[in-house]
């Protein structure tokens, strides 16, 4: 009898310990559906950010994921990473997807898996209103610049002759620089460029309509996961054949695409 408990115990203990590894290892909202866990680095509005007390994180990447998770049958969860820790922490599977405004370019093809491009940006930058040597790229040589850290921008202006760069954590870092003097110029995604001096109403400062490089954003995955690439893409196609795209699109930037 007692080795027969014995044994009934240990399968018990054993149904438990499968129970416990399946439980943890489950990705299911208390709702049933499926998680799509996201890493964004939520300092990049319009695309992504976070207003002073509110709990939900804004912006198009952050309305664009919710409803690409929403066609895959899943709910995004969202995590805050640093830009430059997002990879890495794709790398390790920490997160599924990343969304954070980030390009789709061959150095970064070596490390992850991109979806089809999502938005087309290009790089263009802001200076005080009372510089008159800076009218154009040309004309940063000897000049000092300020870029977000790990970001295309910052890789392409460190490629510029004469040029002196300051990497700082996000863009509003950047922009705080410039108006202290710091630096002669930032250099960021235009559609940031243009958020910042519109929603801060930003008095010295002005944005200059040269645009150094044509940028396609995308969501990256693990390159070894098809299946997942394969969703995001016909989850993509879905909201813009539905008009679903349309609407976020005209929701951050005010225009059809």
């Amino acid at each position: 009898m007692k080795k027969i408990k014995k044994i009934l115990a240990a399968v018990l203990l054993s149904a438990l310990a499968i129970f416990a590894v399946v439980g943890c290892g489950s990705q299911q909202t208390g709702s049933g559906k499926k998680v799509l866990k996201v890493g964004s680095a939520i300092d990049f509005a319009p695309f992504e950010f976070q207003d002073e007390g509110e709990t939900a994180y804004q912006g198009f990447d952050m309305d664009l994921i919710r409803a690409v998770a929403k066609e895959m049958g899943s709910e995004a969860e969202i995590q805050n990473i640093g830009f430059d820790g997002l990879i890495p922490a794709l790398q390790a599977k920490n997160i599924d997807v990343i969304i954070s405004g980030m390009t789709i370019n061959d150095e970064r093809k070596q490390k992850v898996g991109f979806s089809d491009p999502y938005y087309r940006s290009g790089l263009t930058m802001v200076v005080r209103s009372d510089e008159e040597t800076i009218k154009s790229f040309k004309d940063l040589k000897g000049h000092k610049v300020a870029v977000q850290i790990g970001t295309t921008s910052a890789n392409m202006v460190k490629e510029m002759e004469g040029v002196t760069v300051t990497e700082l954590n996000t863009p509003a870092d950047c922009f705080m620089e410039l108006k202290a003097r710091g630096v002669d110029a930032v250099v960021n995604d235009r559609p940031v460029n243009d958020y910042y001096i519109k929603q801060s109403q930003a008095v010295g400062v002005k944005s200059l309509e040269d645009k150094l490089s044509a940028e396609d954003y995308g969501i990256a995955m693990a390159k070894d996961n098809a299946d997942l690439q394969k969703k995001i893409n016909e989850a993509l196609k879905k909201l813009h054949d539905n008009g679903e795209y349309d609407k976020i699109y005209q929701k951050w930037f005010g225009a059809s695409k």
